[in-house]
């Protein structure tokens, strides 16, 4: 059960619960544990509500990680190898990854014009559909949040996150990320 002090109710075993915060001028710090997890839910609800809007708009067989093999194919598109690196996966788990997304019509597969032995995996029309809806619904939910908020809370979180996260963006190729490596 979630309590105002542990929205997620993933408060260790153990740990006494917070004493009431509204007698006390300067609340305490919350536990570590509750920044990464407040973060991850804010990335599900963004990322699931992006999905049910993909839904309506006619991708409904569009997942969470169907989004970040669309950006480690990239534009001008990859082979299965280059894939299973990117995404720290096995050369098998991206093999069937790039099989169920051909069937869905997302990727397409043709000759690597940098080696005729190789297949090129490339996104389709469809896919590009995909990520340009996405970029757009992001837009929305960006200015959603925003509007809760407050637009100047909104840049200054997004601004203080960059201030703590790597300049080198984000990295998909992590072993065991993605995979079961």
């Amino acid at each position: 059960m979630s309590t105002p002090a542990d929205p997620l109710g993933l408060r260790p075993a153990g740990l006494p619960e917070p004493a009431d915060r509204a007698d006390r001028a300067d609340p305490p710090d919350p536990p570590g544990f509750e920044l990464p997890l407040l973060l991850l839910h804010g990335f599900r609800v963004l990322i699931d509500e992006l999905h049910a809007e993909l839904a309506r708009q006619g991708h409904p067989d569009m997942r969470p990680m169907h989004g970040f093999v669309f950006q480690a194919i990239g534009p001008g598109g990859t082979t299965a190898a280059q894939l299973a690196r990117r995404l720290g996966v096995s050369k098998q788990a991206a093999g069937k990854t790039i099989d169920h997304l051909e069937r869905l019509g997302y990727l397409e597969r043709a000759p690597d014009p940098a080696d005729a032995r190789r297949k090129a995996v490339r996104l389709t029309g469809q896919a590009f559909d995909a990520l340009a809806r996405s970029a757009r619904v992001f837009d929305d939910l960006r200015a959603r949040w925003a509007g809760v908020i407050g637009a100047e809370r909104l840049r200054a979180l997004e601004s203080d996150l960059r201030d703590v996260t790597s300049s080198q963006g984000f990295r998909l190729d992590i072993p065991g990320w993605f995979g079961n490596q």
